[in-house]
């Protein structure tokens, strides 16, 4: 409805379950999950209440009385980034071998993402933006409180939290949310304080309110030891130095957040030594002379391989795949399964050329929006909200795109959606133009694709039964073995199923084609050491040296019993030493795995 009392209550992402009179499960908050995927429920959840959510847009653009649809320049850019990366995670098992279930998970939610952005611009062209962001942060407020109390027990409380409503935290003295995660947990709070000061400026909360909730945010904030969070304080400063739509209060907060920040940081602190307390903000910035937790080393690991692979990349979602192959001596030891920052991951599987121009894509739609929000701050007559809308659409946008440059947050459906409908806000269209290319009868469509988001999400929500009754069997559950086949024929899970065959065979060469999936997904020390294994008993004794070398890069734990025949003193003289202990004798590559 145009006065957004239908929208603010279906904001299903982030919503209320008023039907049965409680608080439903929201994406960020849910704690409980089953293995593979310690977030699979929140990322499930996010996709189909986004799917809902814009299946609500989407009949209200068809009762609206809006001219045609028009794609702006802003816009076009960012469906051409959508465009593009659609068709390179489509195109990558055609060059790499990648299962198709990994694909079709990446090309599902590129399609979401462009999906919600279009909702949005769509509904900003019909009128219908103001109602639309009003549910979009109501639901974020919402969100945050409950994020915060959790966060807040995590710390303050830890016994408390049973790991089922509240997640145990990973980090002693640290937030981490339900999400398991601190960074993550800071940036759904970031988006909490843009969203509780726009509804302060839009008349929809009281100032002293939204105030006292953005305090709350940011002293969870400093709770979560995010060292991204801490960055971010600096952004929200400058929204307030520049946005002189801005009421002066909330200018005045913004100004204020950096040293709320070192109070809040600095209380917590002395609590901490005065109590005998954990705070995990003391060590947080102080990992023993790596501040950057290891991204250093991943980074210099990407561009390495970025001028091994410069001109088509290694492919898309394979990065993993390449960098665990690829000999780095000097590797940093954890499994990373993304380089922490966006342009390195868009160069590193997509070449320089077309990563180049991915990221001029989208650093035009980010421009075009930028000075779209700096048009509305001139115009004068605007309805309370209206005039900051944009602005606080950009800063949420803004705030994500910062933590990719750290992390890879837009890889997980409650974030990467949200950001992808903020961003959609600020590149639509105020009236339909006769200059720009018109998309008549575009309504109908976008009706269509977020009932198939809906559906789809479901769906996938029923396929990942398939690989749970895997690694989480009933008592009445098949065995293994007839578990593992019936995983295999998941649409977008069959990798886990291939992890599974890949490491639980007594004999890894009876199931090499489970070898063909599973390492596209993640290969950690269990794997390669399956792999290895699984080689050499298949007699190709080259590759199997190969893959114990890149896992001994990795000083794994796990791999000390299988190197431990490799020390001189624990092998009699005459004894020719076994395969992982030597290098392969011809040159091989990650691209000889494929």
């Amino acid at each position: 409805r145009p006065d957004g009392r239908v929208l603010a209550l279906a904001a299903v992402p982030y919503s209320f379950n008023l039907s049965q009179g409680r608080q439903g499960d929201l994406p960020t908050l849910i704690a409980y999950n089953l293995p593979p995927s310690a977030t699979f429920f929140n990322q499930a959840a996010a996709t189909i209440g986004w799917g809902g959510f814009l299946l609500l847009l989407a009949v209200s653009l068809t009762k609206s009385h809006s001219p045609a649809f028009t794609l702006p320049p802003g816009l076009r850019a960012l469906l051409a980034f959508f465009a593009i990366t659609l068709l390179a995670a489509l195109a990558s098992p055609l060059r790499t071998h990648q299962p198709w279930a990994l694909a079709l998970s990446n090309a599902g939610m590129i399609l979401a993402a462009a999906l919600a952005a279009l909702s949005a611009a769509a509904i900003q062209q019909a009128g219908l933006a103001l109602p639309a962001f009003r549910a979009f942060c109501i639901g974020l407020v919402v969100a945050g409180a409950v994020g915060s109390a959790v966060g807040i027990v995590q710390v303050y409380a830890p016994n408390v939290a049973d790991g089922v409503w509240i997640a145990t935290g990973s980090i002693p003295g640290t937030a981490v949310g339900n999400m398991r995660q601190p960074n993550h947990l800071s940036s759904l709070l970031l988006w909490a304080i843009v969203a509780a000061l726009w509804l302060g400026e839009a008349r929809m909360l009281r100032r002293a309110a939204a105030f006292a909730l953005a305090a709350l945010f940011l002293f969870v904030v400093v709770l979560s030891a995010s060292r991204t969070g801490a960055l971010s304080m600096l952004l929200l400063a400058g929204w307030g130095v520049l946005d002189r739509r801005l009421s002066r209060a909330a200018r005045l907060a913004l100004l204020a957040a950096p040293l709320v920040y070192f109070v809040f940081w600095y209380g917590t602190g002395l609590w901490a030594d005065h109590g005998h307390h954990v705070f995990g903000g003391e060590t947080r910035f102080n990992t023993r002379g790596d501040v950057s937790s290891s991204r250093l080393g991943i980074w210099s690991n990407t561009l390495a391989l970025i001028r091994m692979h410069p001109w088509a990349g290694v492919g898309f979602g394979e990065f993993n795949f390449a960098w665990t192959l690829t000999p780095f001596p000097g590797r940093p030891v954890a499994f990373f399964d993304h380089t922490h920052n966006l342009p390195l991951q868009l160069l590193v599987e997509l070449g320089v050329p077309l990563g180049l121009l991915v990221i001029a894509l989208l650093l035009a739609a980010l421009v075009i929006a930028l000075i779209g929000t700096v048009r509305d701050a001139a115009a004068a007559g605007a309805p309370p909200g209206q005039a900051t809308l944009r602005s606080a659409a950009f800063m949420m946008v803004l705030l994500i795109l910062v933590h990719s440059l750290l992390e890879y947050p837009l890889w997980y459906a409650y974030f990467l959606l949200p950001a992808a409908f903020a961003f959609g806000l600020g590149l639509g269209p105020r009236a339909a133009t006769a200059a720009l290319p018109r998309a008549a009868g575009a309504k109908r469509p976008l009706l269509i694709g977020a009932l198939l988001l809906t559906l789809g999400a479901a769906g996938a929500l029923a396929d990942y039964a398939r690989v749970v009754v895997i690694f989480a069997p009933g008592e009445d559950a098949a065995p293994l073995a007839q578990r593992i086949v019936d995983g295999r024929h998941s649409v977008f899970f069959s990798h886990h199923a291939d992890y599974a065959a890949a490491t639980t065979a007594d004999h890894p060469a009876d199931v090499m084609p489970a070898f063909l999936g599973a390492p596209h997904y993640l290969l950690d020390a269990r794997l390669l050491l399956a792999w290895a294994k699984a080689l050499d008993e298949a007699g190709d004794t080259e590759h199997a040296r190969y893959v114990a070398q890149r896992l001994r890069e990795f000083r794994n734990d796990a791999a000390a019993d299988f190197f431990a025949p490799c020390e001189a003193p624990k092998r009699p003289p005459a004894a020719a030493p076994p395969f992982q202990c030597l290098e392969p004798t011809r040159a091989l590559s990650y691209e000889s795995f494929r």
